[in-house]
């Protein structure tokens, strides 16, 4: 069924790419939303649009929408972190120059929109209202992920907004659009998106366990990037608040340091994450916010076989099987 959705979307997306001109505006854009990735997004928002009896094949240009949006700030989060690469291939801003990746990411942002104009006055103004909220949280989340650098004490839960915002809210707003396109009210469509949240902070929050202590290989990333860049996540926050004052303040050193080699300071930082506790309290988040999503489920207005179908989607995805 995931393929089927995956196959469909891909082909939709195609077809939708811009042929616009300047070619220099527009290349970019269909450079990045070609570039892969697993598209969960789009396959979310058509599997709630299917799952509350709508046709999947409506839920396309929505799909899109999420999935522009999506890539946008891709773009834009690429140029303010000054990074590479993005799946394994030269970001847009290295590829061609950062005033054109901040051009088509903007072109981009209005083409999402546009991808809505597909739906009639009342779900319109709905899927609009949505999707505008949704991307306020986005770019609220993102400052909040460049302003926790320069903050003397991050607190677990404005960590947990931040990841929120900066992450769960497209996957909560990609369910709702779907359930939306497919028929449901807003109330019913409302699980769907709180389903979004805690897979997402539940997906995350993983993120940050397997940046340190993952398989490079099955990860698909440097292990150790979050430390060596000194990104207070929430294993590093945990560690914090459960170490003794002699192992806090080694801590609070090593995370202002920048050596030129950084396998000794990775070794000693997952060294004080396992003897804090952090390892096996954030082990425990995972699986708490998990749970919560699996007991969303339990409040869609769907049949049971199709709810099996999200508990089966979230499972697998934790467990970075998708």
């Amino acid at each position: 069924m995931l393929t089927q959705y995956q196959s469909a979307f891909l082909g939709y997306m195609k077809e939708q790419l811009p042929k616009n001109t300047p070619a220099s505006l527009y290349e970019p854009a269909s450079y990045i939303m070609q570039l892969g990735g697993k598209r969960i997004r789009p396959i979310l928002a058509l599997l709630a649009a299917d799952a509350v009896g709508g046709s999947f094949k409506s839920a396309l240009p929505a799909a899109l929408a999420v999935e522009v949006f999506h890539n946008f700030s891709l773009v834009h989060d690429d140029i303010m972190d000054d990074a590479p690469l993005r799946r394994g291939q030269a970001t847009v801003h290295e590829k061609w120059d950062a005033n054109t990746g901040i051009l088509s990411g903007d072109v981009m942002l209005i083409w999402s929109y546009e991808c809505l104009n597909a739906y009639p006055g009342t779900l319109f103004k709905e899927l609009t209202s949505l999707f505008s909220a949704t991307a306020r949280k986005v770019c609220e989340g993102q400052q909040y992920d460049m302003d926790f650098p320069n903050q003397k004490h991050v607190s677990q839960q404005e960590y947990i907004q931040m990841i929120a915002y900066k992450t769960a809210v497209l996957l909560g707003c990609s369910l709702q659009i779907g359930a939306l396109v497919g028929g449901a009210t807003k109330e019913a469509s409302q699980p769907f998106y709180n389903f979004g949240i805690e897979l997402g902070l539940a997906f995350q929050l993983q993120d940050d366990y397997l940046d340190a202590f993952g398989d490079p290989e099955t990860f698909g990333k440097q292990v150790g990037g979050d430390i060596i860049e000194n990104k207070k996540t929430m294993l590093f926050l945990l560690a914090l608040e459960s170490s003794d004052s002699e192992d806090r303040s080694v801590l609070e050193e090593l995370f202002t340091t920048n050596p030129a080699d950084p396998t000794q300071k990775i070794t000693q930082v997952k060294e004080l994450f396992t003897k804090s506790g952090a390892v096996l309290q954030i082990q425990q988040q995972m699986k708490e916010y998990t749970e919560k999503a699996l007991k969303e489920v339990d409040q869609f207005p769907v049949e049971e076989e199709k709810k099996e179908v999200f508990r089966t989607f979230a499972l697998q995805l934790m467990e970075r099987k998708l």
